[in-house]
């Protein structure tokens, strides 16, 4: 698994640098080295594109699990979890899992647990949020491990009004449409929907 990852991690680099006709950077430099170049300028871009809608907007575009995100559109283009049905499903069940444990506790209006410190009400939201966000991402075969992220930004109080939700599946859109993208001109296959494992 881990030499098809570095085969896969190659190809996303030679392909870019093809593309751009810059090949002889692969050449000349590590391909590591070569690659970790590539996560710093596509993540780091990516994210910094987000979170200049949420300067313009002053919306919350930007949030935590969008880092993490990222790293697997950028890094594991392929892998399934970095597919844009796992990546758009996997956040929107987090996210939806996070503000219903918010509701089932009672904590819809109270102020988040980074101001006012963690009691027995956010300890079982945030259980219950996590919780039901690993099952159902298990049972419609959605897993996208930042999205356990989403569901506790949502259920400790940092995304807590229900209009901040669509903000934050439209940030994701957004990461997941550059992925596709910056893979595709990189000469990359990345899916359009489900990874090829994910069709087999």
């Amino acid at each position: 698994m881990s030499e098809q990852n570095d085969r896969l991690r190659q190809q996303l680099v030679g392909g870019l640098l093809r593309q751009l006709h810059l090949d002889v950077m692969s050449q000349r430099f590590n391909p590591r080295l070569v690659l970790a170049l590539f996560n710093l300028v596509n993540g780091g871009l990516s994210i910094a594109l987000i979170a200049i809608v949420a300067l313009i907007t002053q919306q919350s575009f930007i949030f935590p699990s969008l880092g993490a995100t990222a790293f697997l559109l950028f890094h594991l283009p392929l892998a399934e979890a970095a597919s844009p049905r796992n990546v758009l499903s996997g956040h929107v069940i987090g996210a939806l899992c996070g503000w219903a444990a918010l509701w089932v506790c009672g904590l819809h209006d109270a102020p988040a647990a980074f101001l006012t410190g963690v009691e027995w009400p956010r300890v079982v939201a945030a259980g219950l949020s996590l919780g039901f966000t690993s099952a159902l991402m298990i049972l419609f075969r959605v897993a996208h491990p930042p999205a356990g992220a989403t569901s506790l930004i949502v259920s400790l109080g940092l995304m807590h009004e229900l209009q901040q939700l669509p903000v934050l599946i439209s940030a994701v859109a957004l990461l997941v449409a550059q992925a596709f993208i910056i893979n595709r001109v990189a000469g990359i296959p990345y899916p359009l929907w489900r990874s090829r494992k994910q069709q087999d």
